[in-house]
């Protein structure tokens, strides 16, 4: 049974022999990309990879595509080799000709259906789910070359959008995620070197951990590639979109985290002698200190009386233990160990000297009262002297007083301030003139 009479008129032969070089100069096009796609690198690593997945279901819904995209090619081709042979029969072509031609070119072609979406593959957000799949067993429909045409290149690049996807992705990251591991490596070799290990440091744990992720990740790339892919919804090109780094990129940073620890680690065993040093020098001055307080503080309870000396404590032998600690494991390049150790005794290290410098600032405080007491009584003294009222006999009374209160022990700071004071309190009365004759009172204590 022939073609079915087209509902337009026939064709001249003019319009006939256009339309048939037009038609095949498509065929021509829609040729090369299907050879292009069946020659496609992602194509060929699709047929021979193990997939599961999302790329297990798009790409068997893909290969029916392609099966369909050769089948209704071969019928296209076969209508216009028919209509290419009719038109070679004759060079003038009959009014009958002419019509069976135009039948040919413009008439339709029996070709399988494309089948709704049904959700049968399970993901409504596949591309395959959301435009319906081709072919349904016997379903067939009926479509003109021009529909068919575009029919074929909507098949065409919905296979091609899995195949450019799929590629793109084994391309970008498996590779990554090699050099990624080989760092890895190394990171785990120095981690080695230092004394980093699984069950003993965390960052030991970390790299197991992160080791674990990229097997699982590489081996979940190589078999269902499509799930780590960010479709572009905003564009039709096949292939729209990017490949997802956010599970690689996770592990680059969990990497780059512990090769900072390892770096502390590293710098921990560079510098360790060092701080070991400044250690031992800055909990030796501590000790000293506190040593030079309580001998201080007898002679503050000798010489002071009536005053509140606070108690002197001994040196921390806790922080002595934790400083033989720190160099045994220098000693035995246990430098993981040895690092937060460091850390934390350098700041209890700098407590203790600066609890030792205060507990000598308490103890000693008295001692200071009573200088500070001792300079100013001389510096009035020497004041007086210049104003010529040295000879004064309430100041020379007060000033013995006073002076006999700072330079006896034990001394009594409370009396011996009120005696400073008295003193200094007739003394500022002599810088000041008499308003009769402005010469001093001489002889004060007459009155």
């Amino acid at each position: 049974m022939g073609p079915p009479r087209p509902a337009v008129p026939a064709m001249s032969r003019e319009e006939a022999d256009r339309e048939l070089s037009r038609l095949y100069t498509e065929r021509a096009t829609v040729e090369s990309t299907l050879l292009a796609l069946q020659e496609h690198a992602g194509r060929r690593l699709l047929e021979g990879a193990d997939l599961t997945g999302v790329t297990a279901r798009r790409w068997a819904h893909a290969e029916t595509t392609i099966t369909l995209l050769w089948t209704c090619f071969d019928l296209y081709t076969d209508t216009l080799r028919a209509a290419r042979d009719l038109r070679k029969r004759h060079r003038w072509p009959t009014r009958d000709d002419l019509t069976e031609l135009t039948g040919l070119l413009h008439g339709t072609l029996t070709v399988p259906a494309e089948r709704p979406a049904d959700g049968a593959s399970g993901r409504s957000g596949d591309a395959d789910a959301e435009e319906g799949h081709p072919g349904d067993g016997d379903a067939v429909e009926e479509l003109t070359l021009a529909q068919l045409v575009r029919r074929m290149n909507a098949w065409y690049a919905r296979a091609l959008d899995v195949v450019v996807a799929a590629e793109a992705v084994w391309s970008a990251l498996p590779a990554r995620i090699d050099l990624l591991a080989e760092e890895l490596g190394r990171v785990r070799s120095l981690a080695r070197s230092v004394g980093v290990r699984p069950g003993e440091h965390p960052s030991g744990d970390a790299l197991e951990e992160i080791t674990g992720e990229l097997a699982a990740l590489r081996a979940e790339v190589l078999r269902d590639p499509l799930a780590f892919w960010n479709a572009d919804g905003g564009s039709s090109a096949p292939g729209g979109g990017r490949p997802d780094t956010v599970r690689y990129d996770a592990a680059a940073r969990a990497i780059e985290d512990v090769r900072r620890d390892i770096d502390a680690v590293l710098t921990v065993r560079q510098d360790a002698e060092q701080r070991l040093l400044r250690l031992r020098d800055m909990l030796s001055r501590a000790d000293r200190t506190l040593a030079e307080a309580r001998t201080a503080r007898v002679e503050v309870l000798a010489k002071i009386a009536a005053s509140e000396v606070p108690a002197v404590s001994g040196p921390s032998t806790a922080l002595q233990e934790q400083l033989s600690r720190a160099a045994e494991y220098r000693r035995y390049a246990q430098w993981n160990r040895l690092s937060p150790l460091l850390e934390s005794l350098e700041e209890e290290a700098e407590n203790e000297l600066d609890r030792a410098r205060a507990s000598l600032s308490a103890v000693t405080a008295p001692l200071a009262v009573r200088a500070e007491l001792r300079g100013r009584l001389d510096a009035y003294r020497a004041e007086v002297a210049r104003c010529g009222a040295g000879q004064d006999r309430l100041l020379r009374e007060r000033y013995d007083t006073a002076r006999r209160m700072l330079w006896s022990a034990p001394c009594d700071l409370g009396a011996a301030e009120t005696a400073v004071r008295r003193y200094v309190d007739a003394a500022r009365e002599v810088f000041v003139p008499r308003q009769g004759d402005g010469s001093p009172a001489e002889h004060r204590g007459e009155g």
